[in-house]
């Protein structure tokens, strides 16, 4: 029984891309956001994302990003506090005239 060969997901040169962002990081030069605005490449998975974009947008054979999913799993209508109303009672100050 032969096993049926899979199809490639990522395309080699992809890997290069991956690969030279990888040794950036590594050296501490690898830096995110646009122009490097965001700052140094903390962690590997944050590296290796930087990596697939630039092979994306170079055109290579590259699966699309996940989608984001949101933090909240059910969505939850949040209700309105009602709002308590404080009496205020004023007292009256009522100065003592002094009489001269």
């Amino acid at each position: 029984m032969a096993r049926k060969a899979k199809k490639r997901r990522y395309s080699p040169s992809s890997g290069s891309d991956v690969e030279s962002e990888m040794r950036r990081y590594k050296k501490g030069t690898a830096k995110s956001g646009p122009k490097g605005r965001g700052g140094r490449v903390k962690s590997r998975k944050q590296a290796i994302a930087i990596g697939l974009s630039k092979a994306r947008k170079k055109g290579k054979k590259v699966p699309k990003k996940a989608a984001r999913t949101s933090s909240k799993k059910t969505s939850k209508k949040r209700t309105a506090k009602k709002t308590t109303t404080r009496k205020t009672t004023k007292k009256s100050s009522k100065r003592k005239s002094s009489k001269r």
